[in-house]
């Protein structure tokens, strides 16, 4: 975990163990579709160490196009472009007269987007959580880590990208290898490749499970297609 704790007043800067953190950024709008404008909310769970979250840094990666930040919890939107004028980070910032005195509340930020042209891939968003307690001690959590390989760094929000489907079945072709299908097919009835199948309800698993010449999918190799009932 990266903490970042600075006094209020002087230079002291304190390194917190990874027990102690209860904040959490992530992804609650579900995945987005492909090439499409839409509405990703992020989702502030907790504070920082009982203190109230203050601002909120998040990073758009250079994929991501139509970046249109809304007024959500903390107000006022501020944003931060490149020379080109493509925006880089937006940021919320509560009033300091709406600071809270403690933990006490959770929080939605939303922006519309586009997400990439890249179905079945994964859209990291590194973000910066600054927590703020009444005598102005400051808490800096970074959710940055894009994969597993850094156990000590907090999660960046993952946003997952799927292809526009319809309701009903619609036929996909995947490009590179797909492992993580709980992470894709969350609100799908029931996914096939082949002869094998895969959903997320537990009843429906069990059913795969039964069912004779049928095998559980865990994984979808690369250039395959498959069949999705939502």
């Amino acid at each position: 975990m990266r903490h970042r704790s600075f006094a209020a007043l002087g230079f002291l800067v304190v390194v917190l163990p990874p027990a102690v953190s209860e904040a959490h950024i992530s992804i609650a709008s579900g995945p987005a579709f492909a090439n499409t404008s839409q509405e990703v909310i992020f989702s502030v769970g907790h504070g920082c160490e009982g203190m109230d979250t203050y601002r909120v840094d998040v990073e758009i990666p250079r994929e991501v196009a139509s970046v249109r930040p809304e007024t959500s919890d903390f107000g006022q939107v501020n944003v931060l472009t490149d020379d080109a004028g493509s925006i880089v980070m937006v940021s919320w910032q509560k009033a300091d007269s709406a600071l809270l005195p403690a933990d006490t509340q959770f929080y939605k930020l939303l922006v519309r987007l586009k997400a990439p042209d890249a179905p079945f891939t994964t859209v990291y968003f590194p973000a910066h959580q600054i927590c703020k307690a009444p005598d102005g001690t400051t808490t800096v959590v970074d959710w940055v880590a894009l994969d597993e390989t850094h156990p000590d760094v907090e999660p960046a929000p993952a946003l997952r990208v799927l292809p526009p489907r319809f309701p009903g079945w619609n036929k996909f072709s995947v490009p590179s290898r797909l492992d993580a299908l709980a992470d894709f097919f969350s609100d799908a009835q029931i996914v096939w490749e082949g002869s094998a199948a895969f959903s997320i309800n537990p009843t429906t698993a069990d059913l795969i499970g039964q069912t004779e010449g049928v095998t559980a999918l865990t994984e979808v190799p690369a250039g395959r297609q498959i069949w999705v009932r939502y």
